[in-house]
């Protein structure tokens, strides 16, 4: 292999596009291109393999911009293999004559077509407009694509959000990253923790995206409050709202309270989870559910309101049925309005009228109002089997 040093030296590898290699002296000497040749051992090595030390890379478009910038302290070009090699490299990744991010790497392997650039070893890349940080041991650069790739044990990391995967691929023009393969992700604010094997982070507009199941747990003081899940969901970091579709589901711990549907929307901040979908609430502790066609949960004030098609069941094989019902959990209360029937089996009656209130697992339920006299229908339903 040659070895060039104390020179300064231009090669250019593309005939389509600027590649530098500048050689930096140490003491600034400029090469004689009149003195003979000298003979040394590296001569006798392969004629193809070059080695720089101190070496500056410059890529640039068709229009003259650059689209990557590289400096080293020691460069190694294989002909054959159309590889320059850099030892510890350091630099710019360029998009409309922007940086778009800042490198450092254990090594760098640039491909001879000029149409990326590969990073290899425990690579940082920073972009300094907002902040994001990519750390992993590999990095693909694809300027015409406008696609950075980031993988092997990948780790980002800003003001909002920390996140892990198997890959990142950032699109810098959309401020978008795309994380694959195990992602977990975490906000600060809301302090949410996303598990999912796909999820979009728009930065500018501070919202996630996933298409796959994901797994949502909110914590409080480092501590599990509640948890969601979905196959699909959007996540608004500025507003602190969620919203969970397809096969919605959150669960609060204290009370334990269950609510789905097919899509959920979790105001986090305020603590409050919405749907205009058909809505399944189940009380774990009192064994009792509460279906409708559309629903609210208040958290702080453990209440649940619950609109059309209203239908209720206790462990006892309790039921009401109306066109409103609020369910207040911490006082086991339950206020009905608009047609109204309550059924109890021991014994068995049922009750009609235009509003109920009452402890519905108690079965000390009250009906009020119904049929043209406002008087409250009565059903006796006998036993059969006696």
């Amino acid at each position: 292999m040659k070895s060039l040093t104390r020179k300064t030296f231009s090669l250019c590898l593309l005939p389509c596009a600027f590649f530098l290699l500048t050689l930096v002296s140490c003491g600034g000497e400029k090469p004689n291109l009149d003195s003979e040749p000298v003979e040394d051992e590296s001569v006798q090595e392969d004629e193809s393999n070059f080695t720089f030390q101190g070496v500056a890379l410059e890529q640039f478009d068709e229009k003259g911009q650059p689209i990557w910038k590289v400096n080293a302290k020691q460069a190694k070009y294989t002909k054959e293999k159309q590889i320059g090699n850099a030892e510890n490299p350091y630099g710019e990744l360029y998009q409309d004559g922007k940086i778009v991010y800042k490198i450092t790497a254990d090594k760098a392997d640039i491909r001879q077509d000029g149409k990326q650039l590969f990073l290899k070893g425990k690579i940082v890349a920073t972009d300094p407009e907002n902040g994001v940080v990519l750390r992993g041991n590999e990095l693909e650069w694809r300027p015409k694509e406008d696609l950075m790739i980031v993988r092997n044990q990948l780790n980002g990391t800003h003001k909002q959000l920390q996140a892990v995967a198997k890959e990142a691929r950032v699109k810098t023009r959309e401020q978008r990253i795309d994380f694959s393969g195990g992602v977990v992700a975490k906000s600060f604010d809301p302090q949410l923790q996303m598990q999912t094997e796909q999820l979009t982070w728009m930065i500018k507009q501070e919202k996630l995206i996933g298409d796959r199941t994901m797994q949502i747990n909110r914590f409080e003081n480092n501590k599990l409050t509640d948890r969601g899940r979905g196959d699909a969901a959007e996540i608004f970091l500025k507003t602190k709202i969620v919203n969970i579709t397809k096969n919605a589901f959150i669960e609060l711990l204290d009370p334990l309270v269950q609510i789905a549907s097919n899509s959920l929307t979790w105001n986090v901040n305020a603590q409050n989870i919405k749907t205009n979908a058909p809505v399944k609430v189940v009380h774990r502790a009192e064994n009792i559910t509460v279906t409708g066609n559309r629903g609210e949960l208040k958290i702080p004030q453990d209440t649940v309101f619950v609109q059309g098609d209203v239908k209720g069941i206790g462990k006892k094989g309790q039921s009401i049925q109306s066109n409103n019902l609020t369910w207040y959990l911490n006082k086991q209360l339950v206020e009905a309005s608009g047609n109204v029937t309550y059924a109890q089996t021991e014994p068995q009656l049922t009750f009609k009228g235009d509003s109920a209130t009452g402890n519905f697992n108690t079965e000390n339920v009250v009906v009020k109002g119904g049929g043209s006299n406002n008087r409250v229908i009565t059903e006796i339903i006998p036993n059969l089997n006696n």
